[in-house]
């Protein structure tokens, strides 16, 4: 049986250390945290950092007479894609509420991004009884085109689902972001966040009476990327286990129970949240000894020992280099680094807090230093120690992506491009005039290899659901936290 020092070493070596570096994860965490101000969409405030960004879609939701303005761009494109940008603000939430008291004066700056988002989400769940607005813009129209968001001439078309074209998925999502959100201002902003739970409780009744996926919704179907393709059963899981967790409710558990069993797996997204819900229901089995939850702790360190190299029932895969790397689902690779490494973090808080241990499968014991460790491993990678040497954070170290994919980033803010003159700053070599300080971009490729080129957004392309996770993480560690 392999010692504990020894598998310790194993997980310890896995990256090959760049002697030099000394990420500092106090700067990385303000940069993570600003990034999101260049992702917004509708008007901006006086205290707007990112100064090259303007006022965009300030008339989004007109074509169906209600306003829909604010919430994030996804990722380098001008559509709101409600799906991720609610995963993103529970995960922002989330980070908040485990890491809030270690983030310093970066504490207000995580409420300010969180409430950007549910100010827009609460518009597109009070406008119109019965309906949920889930997307403006249309891809169609929008992704051939390289244009800034301040002069998209791209139709701003509106989404929804209702009771006859239901949307479990993104309702359960945006039940969760509010209900993450409610715990984050409830002791702040008292009235904010009862509206917030109040809504929640509403979208997340609509998402349990009305079941079905969003992108499976007759036309007008809003065409996007981001389809649910686990289906939605894991959202009202997780839709249901953060209204637990904001209410008390066990009616929230008894609901998740009807669900049946959930997955076993080794990944965690903005469309699978199966692990997410298993590490978050499992908090009340590990700190507050609730033995009903038993079952979810159990499924948490399945997912966990699916994640830990050099297990019996390891199932993922590391660079040589030292990077998880999703082989299944390649695309913005850092994506699933971000998310998973904090469960791995967050967990190993839970352990901490009740001085818990467990075995995968015949392995030696498992203790939170080692999911520290891994999860150390991955943040300092993406903050320059690889092979690159260079961050993947944009702004943050000595080298860093120049070309991303982003429309706002690559195009000099005095030009106006139309839809097609824009493509020649897509295909330019030049680096990109406007620096997204903050925004961590898709990541190397299985080969721990970076190309920095702007139409390669499977690697070059950051998004809001990649940033978000990372908070939380980076809050960790900037304060100290250590294995």
């Amino acid at each position: 049986m392999t010692s504990l020092f020894f598998l310790v070493f194993l997980f310890s070596s896995l990256l090959t250390r760049n002697v030099d570096a000394d990420p500092n994860y106090i700067d990385a965490l303000s940069k993570s945290l600003l990034f999101f101000q260049g992702q917004r969409s509708g008007p901006l405030p006086t205290d707007q950092k990112i100064s090259w960004r303007g006022n965009s879609g300030v008339n989004d939701g007109s074509l169906a007479n209600v306003d829909l303005t604010g919430g994030y761009y996804t990722e380098g494109d001008n559509v709101k894609h409600n799906f991720p940008m609610a995963f993103t603000t529970t995960m922002l939430s989330w980070s908040t509420l485990e890491y809030g008291g270690q983030m310093g004066p970066e504490l207000q700056n995580a409420r300010v991004s969180i409430r950007w988002a549910t100010d827009y989400l609460l518009k597109c769940a009070t406008k119109t009884q019965g309906q949920l607005y889930v997307g403006v813009g249309d891809l169609s129209a929008n992704h051939p085109c390289w244009e800034r968001p301040e002069d998209m001439d791209t139709p701003r078309t509106v989404y929804s689902v209702s009771a006859s074209n239901p949307g479990s998925d993104v309702a359960a999502e945006t039940a969760a972001a509010l209900a993450a959100a409610s715990m984050v201002f409830r002791e702040v902003d008292p009235q904010y966040s009862t509206s917030l739970l109040a809504t929640s409780k509403i979208v997340m009744e609509f998402a349990m009476q009305h079941q079905g996926s969003h992108s499976d919704a007759p036309p007008p179907r809003f065409r996007t990327f981001y389809y649910s393709y686990s289906v939605y059963k894991d959202e009202l899981m997780w839709g249901a286990a953060w209204l637990l967790k904001a209410t008390d409710d066990l009616n929230y558990k008894n609901f998740i129970e009807s669900l049946g069993g959930g997955e076993q797996t080794d990944i965690f997204n903005w469309n699978n949240k199966y692990s997410g819900a298993y590490v978050l229901l499992s908090q009340r089995a590990l700190v507050n000894n609730d033995s009903n939850f038993e079952q979810y702790k159990q499924e948490a360190e399945s997912f966990i020992c699916k994640i830990l190299p050099n297990t019996p029932s390891s199932s993922t895969s590391y660079t040589s280099g030292g990077l998880m790397y999703n082989y299944k689902l390649p695309d913005s690779n850092l994506q699933h680094v971000t998310a998973i490494t904090f469960l791995l973090t967050t967990y190993a808080n839970y352990m901490k807090a009740t001085q818990h241990r467990f075995y995968c499968g015949n392995s030696d014991v498992i203790v939170p230093d080692v999911l520290i460790k891994v999860s150390k491993q991955q943040v300092d990678y993406i903050l320059g120690e690889n092979p690159a040497k260079m961050s993947y954070m944009v702004g943050y170290g000595p080298s860093f992506p120049m070309r991303i994919h982003h429309r706002g980033s690559s195009i000099p803010s005095q030009a106006h491009p139309n839809c097609t003159e824009g493509n020649q700053f897509l295909y330019t070599p030049n680096p990109n005039p406007n620096i997204l300080t903050g925004a961590i971009v898709g990541g190397p490729d299985e080969k721990d290899e970076y190309l920095d080129k702007r139409d390669d957004y499977i690697h070059s392309e950051p998004a809001t659901y990649i940033n978000a996770p990372f908070v939380g993480t980076l809050a960790y560690f900037a304060s100290g936290g250590s294995a």
